[in-house]
């Protein structure tokens, strides 16, 4: 496994693979690397001959209540976990590496930013775009992997891989859960005791949601109203959000049709957790 910290030198390694013809699986992160991850990087091992994994805490993507300069790192324990899984190369450049000078170009995304989690992130997905434009650039990758634990995230680099011509497949890869179908995050481990019983509810209640589909019900209000419902009855958090839309495009829908996504968010006493499955209707 090699390790990069250069623009220049990422370039020239990516060129030389380029001219054998090989194929490279691309896997973005901030680092403090999880199971979730791991899980794309995997994905990315199986079906590439090359697998390259980022590591850059982007400041662009940090609004003002979320501190850059707490966000957890841990290069040597990511560099450790990236070996065993079978990367090839991982680039993990300086914030002074990426941004030199202060950007005269970002990218602004003006579509599927203004429900679920986005309303309350203002600009945090400018910011998102912005450094995936420059990998994209970089790494030419043939495969990207994003996680549908953050299915917000996929729906907008899906945008931003369509509408700047990116020659890129994008690779959904599915929540890795718990054996109780709470998804994996770093978040759980803040639960309370009662707080962890209680949050294998919110995938139950997402399923709940899909069988009242496949029953029939056609009408997003009376799918996110069960939802609802069974949330209310059997948890104490905090319900922030339940919204259905159509999927990647995040519209309201009167009818559900199409691929839809149905999305939650939970507030416990010391985490925010977040769900959601996406669900094809003939």
């Amino acid at each position: 496994m090699i390790v990069i910290k250069s623009k220049n030198e990422l370039q020239q390694t990516i060129q030389k693979w380029k001219k054998q013809n090989k194929s490279i699986g691309f896997v973005p992160t901030m680092g403090y690397l999880h199971e979730g991850h791991l899980t794309l990087i995997k994905n990315a091992r199986k079906e590439n001959d090359i697998v390259v994994l980022s590591i850059f805490v982007n400041p662009l993507q940090f609004g003002v209540n979320e501190d850059f300069g707490t966000y957890p790192r841990d290069l040597m324990r990511d560099l450790d976990l990236a070996k065993n899984v079978g990367v090839d190369v991982v680039f993990a450049p300086t914030t002074e590496e990426m941004y030199p000078n202060k950007p005269s170009v970002t990218v602004q995304v003006h579509s599927r930013i203004h429900v679920l989690c986005g309303k309350s992130r203002e600009g945090h997905f400018d910011g998102v775009a912005t450094i995936l434009t420059k990998l994209f650039h970089l790494v030419q990758p043939n495969r990207a992997y994003f996680g549908m634990k953050d299915a917000q995230q996929v729906a907008v680099v899906e945008g931003l891989i369509d509408d700047f011509h990116f020659p890129i497949e994008l690779v959904r890869v599915e929540t890795v859960r718990e054996e109780d179908g709470l998804a994996k995050s770093s978040r759980n481990v803040r639960l309370l005791p009662h707080e962890r019983e209680e949050a294998k509810y919110l995938y139950a209640s997402l399923l709940k949601a899909k069988q009242t589909i496949e029953k029939g019900e056609r009408n997003p209000k009376v799918v996110t109203k069960h939802v609802r419902d069974f949330l209310t009855e059997h948890i104490s958090g905090e319900i922030d959000y339940i919204e259905l839309y159509s999927y990647p495009e995040l519209e309201e829908v009167e009818t559900v049709t199409g691929e839809v996504i149905i999305a939650l968010a939970v507030k416990y006493s010391q985490a925010r957790l977040i769900d959601n499955i996406t669900i094809e209707v003939n």
